[in-house]
């Protein structure tokens, strides 16, 4: 049960102007009735906790010091902007979070003039803020004004190769920009590679700070705090040595490390850069994700994502399952593959846990790789794998193997690598809307020449599908599955592969064929049988394949009915586009079959539960009544096309 809070201060605040007239010391209480605000909403509504406690502190001292919405404070991959909405006019909605009709659990120009940029997928801030710092210089406008350009990034985003093309060019630039490296040692997984043990070294004494910089070696230049004391200086001193040299190689004045969670240091530096900073500057901030709270503090994962939960205990209300997620169905199944295939191995981008390659990860360790939040190099260090002789299978949620697109047509397509594709959280994901929705895996891959395209209409189907990839080593393989519980088949407990490009019927019928190509396959039989309630019996089939399509299947089911509709969780130019060309390529359209192909709409669906998604989307079993309804109308069933 939640508990309103006691938020005498945060209750005067609408807008970050409100905070102007705050003392240092009432900033720190804000702060304070910021994380208790953000913790009660989030425990009625769900959603990434961990990353916004870790930075309501700089949340506040950036609101204080800067003067958003003028000043563009970008927060990237933004899982950490509750705090931010909450001080930005948004507090009155923040219990609507990530529900249908209610705010994004991101930033979203859309929604507020201080979202200067969205983001959802991460290591895009710095490019965005250079950007908006370019723009400012050249004369650009926008409603609010054009002042500084604030990027606030993670040390996991960091690791991306983005984030340091973009830093590389903000230093060869020379622009006036801030970039605030939100350092908690902690992205979704634990953060991986060089950058992150560089990182572990600027703070392996006591995280306190050096003003490098601004103070140009001069500690007389430093903020008054900065001064106080032996201590201080002598821990100033000690800094100095430590340094941003990788950072200020890339034409950064580095600044840091310094605590995060300390109001005095981060409000001391932060107007001290923007009194003298006349180019690129980077602080470096500890933080901790899920500070202040005790259960995100100790969960493995900081709190990152969460559901709905009791602030006293922090105990989740997670409603029970009553079928395994696919995501653990496919983690079984290839662990069972890999204790017969050594060859086989497993590649994922900082998701191990979302992707279910955790548990690979710790029975086979040397065969399981991390490689931080970087799908390019994912999909090209997958395609070496192939080469050398292995079975990578590189696990990518639908939302981010978009990132890695040029590296899977160049690397893996062209060169008829046999690289494994498990394409997690297909079609409309829920909460997280439109950014993470997996929409268009199926027509980016299906168009590439010698790609075996795949999607499972249940969990015992995403069981063959894993085995028929770790058995297929003539060229790329992809098998896409949705986020979630399956619907309770029964699993194979010795699944045989299936044969490539062939798929299967369902149920035998007359006059209409309907042609599933995935998970809407439950709501294709909940169709049909409301339809045959009203005298029309459909023929059902699961496609299995788009790439390569049931040639036979297809063009029977097209000889053996008036028409024929495919369903699927894509958008337009995936499987149904794929067959058309097939129909129109045989001259079934001459002789006046009737072709329909449901798809995800021409729109960005906004959050809501998956089920009210597809109901947007018109992709649920009452739409595809009406469709076929649409389509014939009961008179015109006949048993068999003219």
């Amino acid at each position: 049960m939640s508990q309103t809070p006691h938020t005498p201060l945060l209750d005067k605040v609408q807008t970050p102007a409100d905070m102007k007239g705050l003392s240092d010391g009432q900033l720190t209480q804000l702060a304070g009735e910021l994380r208790a605000e953000t913790i009660s909403a989030v425990s009625e509504t769900g959603g990434h906790l961990g990353a916004g406690l870790g930075v309501v502190e700089l949340t506040v001292a950036l609101h204080a010091v800067f003067d958003a919405p003028k000043d563009k404070i970008i927060w990237d991959v933004s899982h950490q902007c509750y705090p931010h909405k909450i001080l930005t006019g948004r507090r009155d909605r923040i219990r609507t979070l990530r529900q249908k009709d209610g705010l994004s659990g991101f930033t979203k120009r859309s929604e507020s003039p201080y979202d200067p940029f969205g983001a959802a997928h991460s290591s895009t801030s710095i490019s965005a803020a250079l950007g908006f710092a370019v723009a400012r210089d050249l004369g650009g406008t926008t409603d609010e004004g054009l002042g500084d350009a604030i990027a606030v990034i993670g040390d996991g985003a960091m690791s991306a190769g983005m984030a340091f093309e973009a830093m590389n060019n903000a230093g060869h630039l020379k622009k006036r920009l801030f970039v605030i490296l939100n350092d908690n040692e902690m992205s979704i997984a634990e953060p991986v590679g060089a950058l992150s043990s560089y990182l572990s070294r600027l703070y392996a004494g006591e995280p306190f700070q050096e003003l490098k910089a601004a103070a140009k070696g001069a500690v007389s230049l430093l903020p008054e705090p900065f001064r106080e004391g032996a201590k201080r200086a002598k821990d100033m001193l000690k800094h100095m040595t430590v340094g941003g040299t990788l950072f200020e190689e890339l034409g950064f004045s580095y600044v840091g490390p310094i605590d995060g969670h300390d109001m005095e240091q981060l409000l001391s530096v932060l107007r001290t850069v923007k009194a003298r900073a006349t180019g690129p500057v980077l602080i470096h901030a500890v933080t901790k994700k899920g500070k202040g709270y005790a259960p995100a503090e100790m969960a493995r994962d900081k709190g990152h994502a969460t559901a709905k939960f009791d602030v006293m205990t922090g105990k989740q209300a997670k409603a029970k399952s009553n079928a395994p997620s696919y995501t653990s169905v496919f983690a079984e199944t290839l662990l069972a593959e890999a204790a017969k295939d050594p060859k086989i191995c497993a590649v994922t981008a900082a998701m191990p846990d979302g992707t279910g390659l955790d548990r690979f990860m710790e029975r086979y360790a040397s065969r399981c790789f991390d490689v931080g939040i970087a799908e390019q190099h994912a999909v090209t260090f997958s395609a070496g794998l192939a080469a050398g002789g292995l079975r990578p299978f590189c696990a990518l949620y639908s939302t981010f193997l978009q990132r890695g697109y040029d590296q899977v047509v160049h690397d893996v397509a062209i060169q008829r690598l046999p690289v494994r594709f498990p394409i997690d959280r297909a079609g409309l994901v829920g909460a997280d809307g439109a950014t993470h929705a997996g929409s268009y895996d199926i027509a980016f891959l299906a168009n590439l020449p010698g790609f075996v395209v795949m999607a499972a209409a249940d969990e015992a189907e995403l069981v063959r599908m894993v085995v028929t990839a770790a058995r297929h080593d003539d060229g790329p393989i992809a098998f896409r599955f949705p986020r979630g519980e399956g619907v309770g088949v029964e699993i194979p407990t010795d699944a045989e592969p299936l044969e490539i490009g062939k798929g299967r019927i369902i149920q035998e019928g007359k006059g209409i064929a309907l042609l599933s190509f995935g998970t809407r396959l439950q709501e294709t039989l909940k169709a049909a049988e409301a339809l045959s309630a009203r005298g029309i019996t459909p023929t059902v089939a699961d496609a299995r394949f788009a790439k390569p399509l049931d040639r036979d299947l297809i063009l029977d089911l097209a000889d053996r009915h008036e028409a024929l509709i495919t369903i699927e969780e894509g958008a337009v130019g995936g499987f149904g586009s794929h067959v058309a060309q097939l129909l129109s390529d045989e001259g079934r359209f001459d002789h006046g079959l009737k072709f329909r192909s449901m798809v995800l709409p021409d729109i960005f669906i906004d959050q809501a539960s998956p089920a009210q998604m597809y109901e947007v989307a018109a992709l649920d079993a009452e739409s595809i009544e009406k469709r076929v309804l649409d389509v014939l109308g009961i008179s015109s069933i006949s048993t068999k096309r003219a």
